[in-house]
């Protein structure tokens, strides 16, 4: 897929709850960049999943990540939602969801997700990127649980977010 010109931008939203946010999730960040001219991460709030991070962390957490990127000429922004993502979509002009896949037992939930966003919003596609080999086994919950067990989870965030972690988990 080609990026749109400037007079036509093509705006992507890549959602998630970043709790915390890994390499996994950079990676994708700025693959997608080559894809879209904008990008917004959208920070969900999604209390469900009892997040270790509060939004307004979160949001901090993936600012920072961003501003050490290359990202290929394209703009990127930081939002929190709490409302339906087709709806957030929509209020941030994004034409394109941008989703990773690590591995096949993701494909199922994120096709029947995508399935789902495009009966209830027609003019929005999903667009799956598959994660860099390095970072395929790389999910938030795994590298929480390993570090709240005392594990040692640098391998699969950055340096600031790892302090992060620290410091929350004292």
């Amino acid at each position: 897929m080609a990026k749109k010109t400037s007079s036509n931008k093509l705006i992507g939203l890549y959602p998630g709850t970043f709790d915390p946010p890994t390499l996994g999730h950079t990676d994708i960040i700025s693959r997608a960049t080559r894809v879209v001219n904008r990008l917004v991460v959208g920070v969900a709030e999604n209390a469900g999943k009892e997040p270790l991070f509060s939004l307004k962390e979160r949001v901090r957490m993936v600012e920072a990540e961003i501003a050490t990127l290359d990202t290929s000429g394209a703009e990127i922004v930081v939002k929190p939602f709490k409302n339906l993502l087709v709806e957030f979509a929509q209020q941030v002009g994004a034409r394109v969801i941008v989703r990773g896949l690590r591995a096949v037992s993701d494909f199922e939930y994120e096709f029947q997700m995508a399935a789902m966003n495009r009966k209830l919003q027609r003019e929005i596609e999903t667009v799956f990127l598959m994660s860099s080999d390095k970072y395929q086994f790389i999910s938030s919950r795994f590298v929480k649980e390993i570090a709240r067990l005392g594990g040692e989870v640098g391998p699969f965030v950055s340096e600031r977010v790892l302090k992060q972690i620290k410091r929350k988990l004292k």
